[in-house]
């Protein structure tokens, strides 16, 4: 069986392989070069590997590497893309790994190109010849997006597993949960004309004002009946990030947009939430004589949730001394439990670097990670799971 680069070599191949994902088009880019790389590592080691280009996107990919066969078995899951960096605020070439003070420097290095290779470095250790169940390595595009790739899988259904893992940066803290969220745009269009005489024009921001008044009582109404005291910010948030109208101060404003982001939790549906907010609209239509237009800027992501009773919320608790929590940010989880598997996120680096200059993992990371990673490999490939006797 051909070699694999060692680990610190394989992280700085991928993170050379440029895949930022991004609304808009001048960022964004193909997954190829890193999905390419790890299917000839895994393919190497004896993988099956399925390179999947997504509906309507043949620049971006999904790949699916099965070792071993059964009904059950364990996916490790990762995204291939990055975000965006901010030229001239890093230190170092952002597509160049660096080692500095006992960490690993560079876009992806925890946010999350730097698990593939500790996953991979780790298979190279074991004795993977004799699968009672197999073990399936997923890499997935634009989660960083749009979440294009884990919603293909999901059309698709051809992903069967029992259990998952995603490794997006925990400090090696097993997560059962955390928040959906959406994004949101109002457009409200009224009528411009000369400030002197108000009869002249109809101001969308005199609307919107009405559009936010309602939208700050909808924001209590949820923090005042749901309530999880597993989150840190144990209510739904609702967050304004930005709003444009008009042009000029003797104008009367034309037309006014508000974006806002809508995080849900566990249990909430967010077509239930959209259908509210829209209920809201055609009255103040009505009373301002405006146009407004509610529209998604990205598809939903539902809140995730897996029963801490989980065989692999408890082996993984077992595995790292630590018990499992909530997160705000949102994953790929939800729409792998969606495919029928008992999934949670547990992985290394610190969400605090992830999206930021100089992102790192640090090197004291590492070994734990694989250590999670081959106690998992061992429970749920490498072990048959025998029923358990009912009296």
């Amino acid at each position: 069986m051909p070699a694999l680069p060692s680990l610190i070599n394989m992280m700085s191949q991928l993170i050379a392989s440029p895949s930022i994902s991004c609304s808009q088009a001048h960022w964004d880019q193909s997954n190829k070069g890193v999905i390419q790389l790890l299917e000839s590592w895994l393919s190497s080691q004896g993988f099956q590997c399925e390179v999947m280009p997504l509906p309507g996107q043949p620049n971006k990919f999904n790949l699916i590497a099965t070792l071993g066969s059964g009904d059950g078995g364990l996916v490790l899951s990762g995204h291939t893309d990055t975000v965006p960096y901010d030229k001239g605020r890093w230190k170092s070439d952002p597509f160049k790994l660096e080692e500095r003070d006992q960490k690993l420097y560079g876009l992806g290095s925890c946010d999350m190109k730097g698990f593939f290779a500790i996953v991979l470095d780790t298979i190279r250790q074991m004795q993977l010849s004799d699968l009672k169940q197999p073990l399936i390595i997923l890499a997935t595009a634009d989660e960083e997006s749009s979440m294009s790739g884990a919603r293909a899988l999901v059309a698709q259904g051809q992903l069967k597993a029992r259990y998952a893992l995603i490794g997006e940066p925990t400090s090696l803290t097993p997560i059962y949960a955390h928040k959906g969220i959406m994004m949101e745009r109002i457009q409200i269009t009224g009528q411009s004309g000369h400030s002197s005489n108000p009869s002249l024009g109809n101001n969308a921001l005199d609307a919107m004002h009405d559009v936010m008044s309602e939208l700050m009582q909808f924001r209590q109404q949820l923090k005042a009946n749901y309530r999880d005291a597993s989150f840190i910010i144990d209510y739904p948030t609702m967050n304004f990030g930005c709003i444009h109208g008009g042009d000029n101060p003797n104008r009367i404003c034309g037309r006014c947009e508000l974006e806002f982001d809508l995080r849900a939790l566990p249990g909430m549906s967010n077509q239930a939430l959209m259908a509210e907010i829209a209920e809201i609209l055609p009255r103040i239509e009505e009373k301002t004589g405006t146009k407004i237009q509610l529209n998604s800027l990205f598809p939903d992501v539902p809140s995730f949730y897996t029963s801490i009773e989980s065989d692999i919320i408890k082996a993984c608790e077992a595995l790292t001394n630590r018990q499992a929590s909530t997160v705000a940010f949102a994953t790929e989880g939800s729409f792998l439990n969606k495919m029928g598997m008992e999934t949670l996120i547990l992985g290394p680096g610190s969400i605090d670097q992830a999206h930021q200059p100089n992102e790192f993992m640090a090197l004291n990371q590492i070994q734990p990670m694989q250590e999670v990673i081959r106690g998992l490999i061992e429970r749920f490939c490498l072990q048959l799971n025998e029923p358990k006797n009912e009296e």
